[in-house]
């Protein structure tokens, strides 16, 4: 299964990129495959890991704020695993190319949108990007 959480502290700075950290690491901790985006972080597990470990997150994002919301997009496709990376790998496939998933993946000073796709690190989920654990994605 496949969640898409998004935690939101308000009440704060309008950055909230020290406060997400805290959160991230929480996720980092658990050992659960993940995928950091924009907006939100995606996370493959079963519902009783995964719904275990959206609470802690929220729980770390009260730790600061006062006021937290945490938002869960859930993707429940029996018998499938591996999604992280698969849904991903089935949209390029059909494209005929490499996708260019993250904007760390653009070269130098060139936006994503008109960077080339480059081999090596292309997407967090290839299994060698800090932001996605161990190769299961």
């Amino acid at each position: 299964m496949l969640f898409e959480v998004s935690v939101i502290p308000l009440g704060g700075d309008i950055h909230m990129s020290d406060e997400l950290g805290d959160v991230l690491s929480v996720i980092d901790r658990s050992g659960l495959p993940y995928q950091l985006g924009p907006g939100s972080t995606c996370i493959e597990g079963d519902w009783d890991d995964a719904m275990a470990l959206v609470r802690d997150c929220h729980r770390e994002a009260r730790r600061t704020s006062k006021h937290v919301i945490t938002l869960v997009k859930i993707e429940d496709d029996e018998g499938q695993d591996g999604k992280l990376l698969s849904n991903v790998t089935s949209v390029e496939e059909k494209a005929g190319r490499p996708l260019v998933t993250t904007a760390a993946a653009a070269p130098d000073g060139e936006s994503p949108r008109s960077a080339a796709p480059s081999p090596r690190g292309r997407r967090a989920g290839d299994g060698k990007s800090a932001r996605s654990r161990r190769a299961r994605t």
